[in-house]
């Protein structure tokens, strides 16, 4: 190694022949922000250099020599400490995946497809629950018009009444701050 080399060695990156120096990150002292966003961020990232360091090891240890016993070692202890640096970030993350994803995966499929059956199965039930809202606003306006020819005097006064109703309803989902869909209004965090 020339002295560059060992300079970047010893402050943690890239050593003589490809070989990775782990770099140690010192958080005493600083102020851990669980940001579930930047945790997963985190976990994302050692995984990344986790991918790196496999392939590393898969260049060493195809071309492997007596020579190379040094840097596969080498390799193999970076690899384990970015195992546990990993172990240790996914322990901040709450992340739920349901066991058909696990499923779909060990039978050697897209997990992808799981998430487009999901999709496709709740527009299924939209449609269907779109379908008979439909059906019902059909039958009660072929009702009403029904009952207005047999009973004009009551359809009048139950279509005061629904009126008042719903502006009474509505005056109180504003008072509330509940919004006309029956969603909670929700104040935006400072």
């Amino acid at each position: 190694m020339d002295k560059s080399q060992n300079a970047t060695a010893a402050t943690g990156g890239s050593g003589g022949n490809g070989v990775l120096v782990p770099q140690t990150n010192d958080t005493t002292g600083a102020t851990v922000v669980d940001d579930p966003k930047q945790n997963l961020n985190d976990v994302n990232n050692s995984i990344q250099k986790i991918l790196g360091l496999i392939h590393q090891l898969y260049l060493t240890v195809s071309s492997f020599n007596a020579a190379s016993q040094l840097p596969l070692l080498q390799r193999l202890n970076a690899l384990v400490i970015e195992l546990d640096n990993m172990a240790k970030l996914s322990e901040k993350c709450n992340i739920q995946v349901p066991m058909e994803v696990f499923n779909l995966i060990d039978d050697g499929k897209n997990p992808d497809e799981f998430t487009r059956d999901v999709i496709n199965s709740c527009i299924a039930k939209n449609q269907i629950t779109k379908g008979k809202t439909d059906i019902f606003k059909s039958l009660r306006k072929h009702l009403l018009e029904e009952l207005e020819q047999t009973f004009p005097d009551e359809v009048e006064s139950y279509r005061e009444i629904r009126a008042a109703s719903a502006s009474e309803t509505k005056r109180l989902a504003q008072a509330q701050s509940i919004l006309q869909n029956g969603d909670m209004k929700v104040k935006p965090e400072p």
